[in-house]
């Protein structure tokens, strides 16, 4: 949980890199990041940049619980289903994280593992891309992207640190149908090192994953899925420890750190999604209807935008109609903050 399309010639030759398939239009390459703080640790991420190399912008993509960097970079039908690579098809660089205790960042206690430390090693990556030391590219525009769990962390980084120029939450939304949440983790979470996927890889007790098979329904349901894409999220999926989704629950949902963001933010959610959007929670019957619902937790200088995917669930990168949802963060992107040198100017009507 918590957890732009590209042009077909530039799709057609695909190299591995980072565990994913990439397409041959961006170069790739992994990174390991020193974060200091109350852990100190590495977060691993993959710096990707349009064919060129012309892009003064980098989007750092932050994935939610039991997910790493595939949720972004997901290695079936990419030309579909792969966030990272719309992005980069559509002239932005993109950084990949894996949050820390998943994928090739470092695993500290599960219990030191909380969405503010999470969010403190967020914001000493964007200063490491800003500073040139990731890739050798100093850039200058920094858009915060994150689901679900991955976008309780960016509000807090974004809220407290206000360093990336535009920050688009996805999965999340100020109203969380609480019956589904408890559901989850009684029925669905478990212990990672009890999980036959992570045998021998010495989790602490505190670090959770899903049990086999669940993820359809937890995730995905009641929108309708492509198996494969089922298959694939089931043997590429991650752990979480308990302790960032209660503090990333507990502070971006109640404190104000939304509020304090001072940058363009777009939130989006599929209108099936069982966490934010039933008959319990949020109304995501419009996009017009979330922004009255969300406006109040956000300041004006956020210029709140809001995306409603029609037919999609929680997970709305994996959903079977995801590319209009590309296509409106790359046109909102677009708007409020350009892949260029240049500084954009968002015409006036654009926060209307």
């Amino acid at each position: 949980m918590w957890c732009v399309l590209g042009l077909a010639a530039l799709l057609a030759v695909c190299v591995p890199s980072g565990g994913a398939a990439r397409a041959a239009s961006a170069s790739c390459q992994g990174a390991d990041i020193p974060v200091t703080g109350v852990v100190s640790a590495t977060m691993h991420g993959t710096l990707c940049v349009p064919e060129g190399g012309t892009s003064d912008t980098v989007m750092v993509l932050v994935p939610g619980a039991t997910y790493n960097h595939t949720y972004w970079d997901f290695p079936y039908q990419p030309e579909r289903y792969n966030f990272r690579q719309a992005m980069n098809g559509a002239g932005y660089a993109t950084f990949v994280v894996d949050r820390l205790g998943t994928g090739a960042s470092s695993r500290p206690p599960s219990a030191l593992v909380t969405a503010s430390v999470q969010a403190g090693a967020v914001h000493q990556v964007i200063q490491a891309l800003r500073g040139g030391r990731i890739g050798g590219t100093a850039f200058r525009k920094v858009t915060l992207g994150g689901h679900s769990l991955g976008s309780l962390i960016s509000v807090i980084e974004a809220g407290t640190y206000n360093d990336a120029d535009a920050v688009v939450l996805t999965g999340i939304t100020h109203r969380i149908v609480a019956q589904k949440v408890v559901d989850i983790f009684t029925s669905s979470f478990y212990p990672a090192a009890l999980d036959p996927a992570f045998a021998g890889k010495t989790y602490d007790p505190g670090y959770l994953t899903t049990r086999p098979g669940t993820r359809g329904t937890d995730f995905y349901a009641p929108a309708t899925t492509d198996p494969a894409v089922l298959a694939t999220d089931e043997a590429t999926k991650d752990v979480f420890s308990p302790v960032e989704a209660a503090d990333g629950l507990g502070v971006a949902g109640l404190l104000p750190y939304s509020r304090q963001i001072q940058h363009p933010v777009l939130l989006a959610v599929g209108d099936q999604d069982r966490f934010f959007c039933d008959s319990l929670g949020g109304n995501c019957a419009s996009a017009v209807a979330l922004k009255a619902q969300e406006g109040p937790y956000f300041g004006s200088a956020a210029c709140l935008h809001t995306y409603v995917q029609p037919g999609a669930g929680h997970d709305l990168n994996l959903a079977t109609n995801t590319v209009p949802y590309q296509r409106a963060v790359r046109d909102w992107a677009d708007t409020f903050v350009g892949a260029g040198p240049e500084p954009v100017t968002p015409p006036a009507k654009a926060c209307g």
